[in-house]
């Protein structure tokens, strides 16, 4: 599927208008999971990634149309023939814009994710050509029912340059990595109580209360973006969790974060595992990924008690990438609050600021030049990776 031109000679130029973005058929979208699988098939065999594509299109924030498949092809050739010379995809997100006025703007935005190449057709600037028509396609893509999208993102796993000099601009992308626990025996005195599935709908629109309230509530004169880190967000990344877990170890966990304190004082954070490689090491890329976390009282009187409750949240985070075989615990972009208590948990930890893979970057649609100069990404978290 997505026929081989005979030879290099007879490729079209990237320039050639000949070429168009489109949306591939059901036959053509198993071709391009079948190529892309090398990168992005992780710890999974062709046969159970393309088992997990499928099944992500209907989980709820995909499903009516939340996901959308691109390639760029000939116009000129008929489907199912034509030569897939580059894909991507395309995740509708609900997200929030600050003006510097002080308006708060509901919108959606897109997520990239998956831009690939068939190492047949590389060197000749097919997914740079597919990515500037796509950057300007998302602009309008699915506005509707009094939305706008004033902005895209993607996750560069290439650097920092590549991606914006297509107009994807660079965000500040760190984290801070803990490892595993070494002992499977439980800490003493743990204050933190494991969150599951029943947990989550409530606290996560709490959570995007407080998101809408720190925007409300910001001063300066940036505009400021922010994901909504809602419960279908959420579940996006724990059915593909429960996924990739049922296919390697024949069941799923159960236990999607921890929440320590009272109603008003609370921290909590959800997580969620990714397996890239062998299940062999703890020192393998596997990561126990923290979407996010939530500090509900953030005053200076409160921060000796959350120091408290991060620390067994952590703890029980370490704990469960000890158990499900994780290499490291990585929590992105901690806000400067949240770093002050990290440094004070008394637990060993590495801060990284990342040079070449998962590089948050947005392209900006409104006035301005869309640069950090301009904008501020607000809760620049993991939840927001797709």
């Amino acid at each position: 599927m997505g026929s081989t031109l005979p030879t290099s000679d007879l490729l079209p130029s990237a320039s050639s208008p000949s070429l168009h973005l489109t949306h591939p058929t059901p036959l053509e979208r198993t071709a391009t999971w079948t190529l892309n699988s090398r990168n992005w098939g992780g710890a999974l065999g062709l046969e159970s990634y393309i088992e997990r594509e499928t099944y992500l299109m209907n989980v709820p924030l995909a499903r009516d149309g939340g996901i959308t498949h691109w390639i760029l092809t000939s116009s000129s050739a008929p489907p199912s023939s034509r030569p897939i010379l580059a894909s991507c995809e395309s995740l509708r997100k609900p997200a929030l814009v600050r003006t510097p006025e002080g308006e708060i703007k509901e919108l959606i935005t897109h997520g990239i994710g998956s831009v690939f190449c068939d190492p047949q057709y590389r060197g000749r600037g097919y997914a740079s050509r597919m990515l500037k028509e796509l950057g300007k396609e998302l602009k309008t893509w699915q506005v509707g029912e009094g939305k706008e999208c004033l902005f895209s993102i993607l996750y560069s796993d290439i650097g920092k340059k590549y991606y914006a000099g297509l107009g994807w601009a660079a965000f500040p992308s760190t984290h801070i990595a803990f490892p595993p626990s070494s002992s499977s025996s439980p800490k003493t005195g743990n204050i933190a109580t494991p969150l599951t599935y029943p947990d989550l709908p409530s606290l996560c629109a709490l959570d995007e209360k407080y998101i809408r309230d720190e925007l409300a509530n910001a001063k300066g004169g940036k505009v400021q973006v922010a994901l909504l880190p809602n419960y279908d967000t959420m579940q996006w990344h724990h059915h593909r969790e429960d996924f990739v877990t049922k296919k390697l170890f024949g069941h799923s966990p159960t236990v999607k974060g921890a929440i320590a304190g009272s109603p008003g004082s609370r921290v909590w954070a959800i997580w969620t595992r990714n397996f890239y490689g062998p299940l062999d090491s703890q020192s393998s890329h596997n990561t126990f990924h923290i979407l996010r976390v939530v500090i509900e009282d953030k005053s200076a009187s409160a921060a000796a008690a959350n120091v408290g409750k991060l620390r067994s949240i952590i703890e029980r985070a370490q704990d469960e990438a000890r158990e499900w075989k994780l290499g490291h615990v990585e929590m992105w972009n901690p806000t400067p609050y949240a770093k002050g208590l990290i440094e004070k948990l008394g637990i060993e930890y590495k801060e990284v600021d990342r040079e070449e893979e998962s590089i948050a970057s947005l392209m900006w649609y409104g006035a301005g030049n869309g640069g950090t100069d301009e904008i501020e990404w607000v809760a620049n978290e993991k939840f927001g990776w797709c």
